[in-house]
């Protein structure tokens, strides 16, 4: 019903910036809301930025005042501005969207990761 990609992941140096891109297809018109979660080897996926339109975005403690979420509702994206990135912002980025199916009724879509890696 919907597919998820994004892009911009890579390598920075500590300190650096990069702009994580998802776009998203398919039954656009049905999406609730998207946001943004990451992944380090061997640790629990976590929010990093969300919103639903009209509400404001949320931002995980460790990231608030260096990332930015935006979202492009005519080109159905979001991003992500992550600035003074540190090494332990490495992870694998995922795009997140809150999809509504039957009435009443909100289903997960994921896409497939971009990996983030910050060397020190």
């Amino acid at each position: 019903q919907v597919q998820l990609v994004e892009s911009g992941g890579g390598l920075v140096q500590a300190g650096g910036s990069l702009r994580l891109s998802c776009a998203a297809s398919g039954r656009t018109a049905s999406i609730n809301a998207m946001g943004w979660y990451r992944q380090a080897p061997g640790k629990e996926r976590e929010l990093v930025a969300a919103s639903s339109s009209g509400t404001s975005t949320s931002y995980a403690d460790s990231v608030k005042g260096r990332f930015a979420f935006s979202r492009d509702n005519a080109q159905n994206t979001v991003y992500l501005q992550m600035n003074s990135l540190k090494p332990e912002d490495t992870a694998v980025y995922y795009c997140h969207a809150d999809v509504l199916g039957a009435p009443g009724h909100v289903l997960d879509y994921w896409g497939q990761g971009t990996q983030v890696t910050v060397s020190s």
